[in-house]
This record gives C-alpha cells, sequence and structure tokens, in this order.
C-alpha cells in the first residue's frame, strides 16, 4: 500500500494523527526532503524501515522505489511537505499506480497556509472586509498560467445552481468546466458528485445534498489532463539535482 501524506508545516507535532500512525508502521519511506521537516522522519520512522530522500530523485527513481514496495508487500509512506494537494506533484505518482493497480490513498495535511495565519493571530475571511483567497505563485522556470485557476467554494452547496451560474457568468468558467460536490469530506458518510458546471446542480438535486459539501471547479478535475511537474523531470535540474 502506498500512503501519500501531508506532513504539515514543519512543526513536529503538526502530522495528523492518522498521518504520525501510519508513518510509524511504513517499511519504506520517501520524504520530500526539500521541505519536509527531517525530525519528523526520525521521529515516527521505525528502525528497520527503509528511508529516501526525493529531493535528489527523478520520477523514475520513485517509480522503482514503489515497485519494489508493493513487489516486497510493504507500507510505503511518500511525505510531502504542508497539504499534498497544493503544489505536491503528486498527480503523475497517481497515473502511474492507477495504471497498474497498485493501491493508494492520500492523508491530507496542514498546510503552512493556515499555520502562517495562526502565527499572524488572525483569520483570512473577514465579514465585509475579505471573503475570497488566492493560492498561487509567480512565474519562475515553469510558468503560472494566467488565466487556468481553480475554485473551491464554502458555504454554498445550499445556493448550488447560483454558484454554478456565477461562475459561468462572472468568473468566465466554461459550462462544461468540471466541477464536483464533495459532501462531508473525510466522514464516514462522505459522498462525491462529479461533473460539470451546466451538470452539477440537477446531480446534486439527485443526490439530495444542500449543505455541509463543498463546490470544487476547475480543470484540475479533469483525469485525462497529461501534464507533468517538472520537480521530479530528469532533465529538470535544481538545487538539490544537478
Amino acid at each position: 500500500m502506498i500512503y501519500f501524506i501531508g506532513a504539515g508545516p514543519g512543526a513536529v507535532d503538526l502530522i495528523t494523527v492518522k498521518g504520525a500512525k501510519i508513518l510509524s508502521e511504513a517499511g519504506m519511506i520517501i520524504y520530500a526532503g526539500s521541505l519536509v521537516n527531517y525530525e519528523l522522519v526520525k521521529k515516527y520512522s521505525r528502525p528497520d524501515c527503509e528511508v529516501y530522500d526525493s529531493a535528489g530523485m527523478t520520477l523514475e527513481k520513485i517509480f522503482e522505489k514503489f515497485l519494489e514496495a508493493h513487489e516486497k508487500n510493504l507500507t510505503l509512506v511518500r511525505l510531502h511537505s504542508g497539504d499534498p494537494s497544493l503544489y505536491g506533484a503528486i498527480r503523475e505518482q497517481i497515473e502511474f499506480l492507477k495504471a497498474r493497480w497498485i493501491p493508494f490513498e492520500i492523508v491530507p495535511g496542514v498546510s503552512s497556509l493556515f499555520a502562517a495565519a495562526a502565527a499572524l493571530e488572525t483569520e483570512y475571511m473577514v465579514p465585509e472586509v475579505s471573503q475570497s483567497l488566492i493560492i498561487s505563485r509567480v512565474s519562475g522556470r515553469t510558468e503560472a498560467p494566467e488565466k487556468n485557476f481553480s475554485v473551491a467554494l464554502f458555504l454554498s452547496s445550499g445556493m448550488i445552481e447560483k454558484a454554478c451560474e456565477e461562475l459561468i457568468n462572472k468568473k468566465n468558467f466554461l459550462p462544461s468546466t468540471p466541477a464536483a460536490l464533495v459532501y462531508r469530506a473525510s466522514w464516514p458518510d462522505e459522498k462525491i458528485i462529479r461533473g460539470t458546471l451546466s451538470t452539477l446542480p440537477e446531480l446534486a438535486k439527485q443526490g439530495g445534498i444542500n449543505k455541509t459539501a463543498l463546490i470544487l471547479a476547475g480543470d484540475f478535475l479533469d483525469e485525462d489532463i497529461k501534464t507533468k511537474s517538472k520537480l521530479y523531470d530528469k532533465n529538470f535540474s535544481h538545487g538539490f539535482r544537478p
């Protein structure tokens, strides 16, 4: 079994309880050494655990370890900084596992985004001041597209028709843009509905979901995307891999 685990923002005690438990049981760990606090690995890993730093590894080398762990029936933890969904470069890793029917699970983590707000003793959402948060980066060696963005709407599933209409009419999303509704994420009764911005309201109605759900929209939900991160590309050098 392969687990993608969010290590949190850096503090050893800000990994989730579930993440720490799986980390302590792993037979192999591949951690993102450029950002993950190694003290986490030292604190939670077994003495006989095989540990690899992915900072100097290519995607192909990571895949080799996936296959090795699977063949040995080892629990492998792929330890990412913060939360794996934010700049985690996990999509191509997941595609590799799915293509080979290798089971995996993603365990969310605490992003530095939230640790920063806690350090500042503030919140991002202030009534009549700010109700939206942009997560982005400036362009570097990897371009940051100006027009492609993803949306997560909180507190809006009871007005899903209005929400989808506004994304289409005011944010210039196409009606065919992939969209999803995630009801009670991580709860035992979690439900996921996938569709497009034009079909999601009706699908939500059919599923009886009108509260406690996130509305997600954007091309990131397109399962046929072939774009890959350059982070582990063997032809892309960086400070940890010449």
